[in-house]
């Protein structure tokens, strides 16, 4: 899944490859009203052991909590703060054939944090994935934002991609996070964690 980043030690993390591409395939082939159906499936497969917590690079152990997922609600940024509202939030996306935002947004945070000597390989392959006017990914900047993220690419620096991410971030606030909140996908998770909690 290009663009989309989930720090692992090593695959061995991904317990159950079988169960995740179940999960997927039944998403897929369901109707976006029985989305939130398989959502605890889907975040097994994305955030491995999400209900014996889950295990971050530094083996602290995190567990998604009904108060994580109402943070969520506050703004898109405590969304995308969170790694599982990441995965939750793309699924949405995907669910409405606009996850190549999510995916170009975390391919932006990821190419800020790249070394200089590998600037250039990164900046080329976000550019035509997701940038230049026949992109496989596509996102909806104007003429203008295209033309001058083309030309930053091209000598790349850390900031060749801030005026498209920011442009790609505030449709997305505007746009599929409203959206996101009321959908099925989004109250059925935290329908399902305030029950857990108050057993």
């Amino acid at each position: 899944m290009p663009g989309f980043f989930f720090p692992h030690n090593n695959m061995t993390e991904l317990n159950g490859k079988e169960d995740c591409k179940r999960a997927e395939g039944k998403i897929h082939k369901q109707k976006q009203k029985a989305f939130g159906a398989d959502l605890k499936s889907y975040l097994k497969c994305m955030v491995p052991h999400i209900e014996s917590g889950i295990k971050t690079s530094n083996s602290k152990t995190v567990t998604l909590s009904a108060e994580e997922v109402i943070q969520w609600s506050q703004s898109l940024e405590k969304l995308l703060a969170s790694q599982s509202g990441q995965g939750v939030f793309w699924e949405f996306l995907k669910s409405e054939f606009s996850e190549e935002n999510i995916e170009f947004w975390l391919a932006c945070e990821d190419y800020k944090k790249t070394k200089s000597d590998h600037l250039h390989g990164k900046a080329e392959r976000i550019y035509e994935e997701f940038v230049q006017s026949d992109a496989i990914k596509q996102i909806n900047i104007d003429y203008q934002m295209r033309e001058a993220t083309a030309k930053k690419a091209q000598d790349p620096t850390h900031t060749s991609f801030d005026e498209a991410q920011r442009s790609v971030y505030i449709l997305m606030e505007r746009d599929s996070y409203p959206r996101f909140l009321k959908s099925k996908a989004y109250l059925n998770l935290l329908n399902q964690l305030q029950t857990n909690t108050s057993k």
